[in-house]
């Protein structure tokens, strides 16, 4: 029988369940906060913030997980295209705080980065556990994506595109520049058409809950690494 969600109480000392005990769903738990603390310590528990404007935060660990690697990585030919002569100019960490506001804009059905969650995640990046990548084109910013880091485990939280093609450029330049800088885990939380069309896999939760419990053991600093798009 799963485990129920438990309460945490908002500002009390940071722990979570093991997320191994919950259903594929996998809501762990309601409540607490936003803190530096409790944020790296849910990623670093497989668990992630997800939730709407006027409910308390809800902490997930689905089953299964989605991941990109690598060797599982497809670029198809237009896209190789793109990249190559483009135009995209691609960067790491030198505008988090535009990336993030990119990513919040609203969209179909609204948007699910709340104010306090971009000055949480403001907060992670200036103590360099959060990143961006950044993708412009004649110097305007024309997509991105950001996530947390902990040791050699990347999660990447949201992407936007205000040109087309400008997010998969993005999520090809981070798998490829965080794999060559030591990454072991490049975690997508969730499948969608657009990832898959990117060959994300999916991980039973026992075998990511496990590969993240040794990532995050291997210290990596990120805060400035190689792009690399080809």
């Amino acid at each position: 029988m799963s485990a129920r969600p438990v309460w945490i109480e908002p500002g009390s000392r940071p722990r979570f369940p093991d997320p191994s005990r919950f259903d594929e769903e996998g809501l762990v738990a309601v409540g607490g906060d936003l803190a530096p603390e409790r944020l790296l310590l849910a990623y670093e528990r497989g668990i992630f913030p997800w939730y709407d404007e006027g409910t308390p935060p809800l902490w997930w660990s689905p089953d299964p997980r989605c991941v990109m690697t690598p060797e599982g990585l497809h670029v198809s030919r237009s896209l190789a295209r793109t990249i190559r002569t483009g135009g995209f100019e691609v960067t790491w960490n030198r505008s988090f705080g535009e990336v993030i506001r990119g990513c919040a804009q609203e969209r179909e059905g609204g948007t699910w980065l709340l104010p306090e969650m971009i000055a949480a995640y403001e907060r992670l990046h200036a103590a360099g556990a959060a990143h961006s990548v950044e993708v412009r084109r004649g110097g305007r910013l024309a997509g991105g994506l950001y996530g947390v880091q902990r040791g050699a485990l990347f999660c990447a939280e949201s992407k936007f595109h205000r040109e087309r093609d400008a997010s998969k450029v993005a999520v090809v330049a981070a798998v490829r520049s965080l794999f060559a800088a030591g990454i072991d885990v490049f975690d997508v939380q969730m499948p969608t058409p657009h990832l898959e069309s990117l060959g994300a896999e999916t991980w039973p939760r026992a075998r990511y809950l496990k590969a993240v419990a040794a990532a995050v053991r291997k210290p990596i600093d990120l805060r400035s690494i190689a792009v690399v798009t080809g």
